[in-house]
């Protein structure tokens, strides 16, 4: 059963993840889907939850809500100077969702 919660996880991610963009394609969308994405995985894992709830929310869903790929491609799009501005504001916000999630668990 957990290979089908897996990949209902992931395609619930990956759907989330298209909307936001297709309601508004920029970086700030990107940013903000990766922000939550790792405040949840921060939530998931720091709650000491099943194995086969890591895997199917952790992993699936967060995996797919959050893409380094979709990342790469707007770091390439911005270019080297806001690229870089962007990779930081990314890499801080990220790391605080995380951070957060530890502190209210």
């Amino acid at each position: 059963m957990t290979p089908v919660l897996f990949a209902l996880g992931a395609a619930l991610g990956a759907s989330g993840r298209y909307a936001l963009g297709f309601m508004e394609k920029s970086w700030q969308s990107l940013l903000i889907v990766n922000t939550l994405g790792s405040l949840v995985i921060g939530l998931v894992f720091e709650a000491d939850l099943s194995t086969d709830v890591e895997l199917v929310v952790g992993v699936g869903l967060c995996g797919s809500l959050t893409t380094f790929s979709s990342f790469a491609d707007e770091l390439h799009r911005l270019g080297p100077r806001r690229g870089t501005a962007y990779a930081a504001l990314t890499v801080l916000l990220c790391s605080s969702a995380i951070a957060l999630a530890t502190l209210v668990l």
